[in-house]
């Protein structure tokens, strides 16, 4: 389940810095959580900290992309591979 921010944000930037993994950025209008990046904080937190931290709680699961904790941990562990760099010789 990927998170969402609604219309009712009131852009005050404390959700941004709180996300792991990069997913939420300041859209035309409201800060937005970018489904394909969001895992809830599955791998870095116990529950989500931009749902923690936001002060009018405006950011509910986003019926569009439910996803099991199964799958929010294999979005982390793909999000946090890292491509082994292979020296020339």
């Amino acid at each position: 389940m990927a998170l969402m921010i609604t219309d009712e944000c009131i852009n005050c930037d404390v959700c941004e810095p709180e996300c792991p993994n990069q997913a939420i950025y300041l859209g035309k209008e409201i800060y937005e959580i970018d489904p394909h990046k969001c895992t809830e904080c599955v791998g870095h937190f116990d529950e989500p900290q931009c749902v923690q931290v936001c002060p009018v709680a405006c950011i509910p699961i986003n019926p569009q992309h439910i996803e099991t904790r199964e799958t929010l941990w294999e979005k982390y562990q793909r999000l946090q591979a890292v491509i082994p760099i292979i020296a020339a010789r």
